[in-house]
């Protein structure tokens, strides 16, 4: 297998842009899982639907590029659990000041 780096201005620009979507239970207790993900049409669709329903986004290319490459319906590697912390924790600031 042959590696491919991609400059991920670029890649946007050609693709479209890229989203993916996390569900996490905390009550559950088990890692989040990836359950929605598309580029270009797909990716401004939920880009849309997450803003109709009040959900909050977070913009991170590099990590985008890394949940597009994971099954739906899989949980999220350990490897990616650090920043993905990172996001919830900013999330669960934000829904504490609205």
């Amino acid at each position: 297998m042959i590696a491919n780096y991609y400059n991920q201005k670029n890649r946007r620009l050609k693709k479209g842009p890229s989203a993916a979507v996390l569900r996490y239970d905390e009550a559950e207790g088990g890692a989040p899982q990836v359950v929605a993900q598309g580029t270009g049409a797909m990716a401004v669709k939920i880009m849309e639907m997450a803003k109709e329903h009040g959900v909050h986004m977070q913009e991170d290319p590099s990590l985008v590029s890394h949940l597009l490459d994971i099954d739906l319906g899989s949980n999220v590697p350990p490897q990616l659990y650090t920043v993905i912390a990172e996001i919830l924790l900013l999330i669960e600031e934000m829904d504490r000041l609205d």
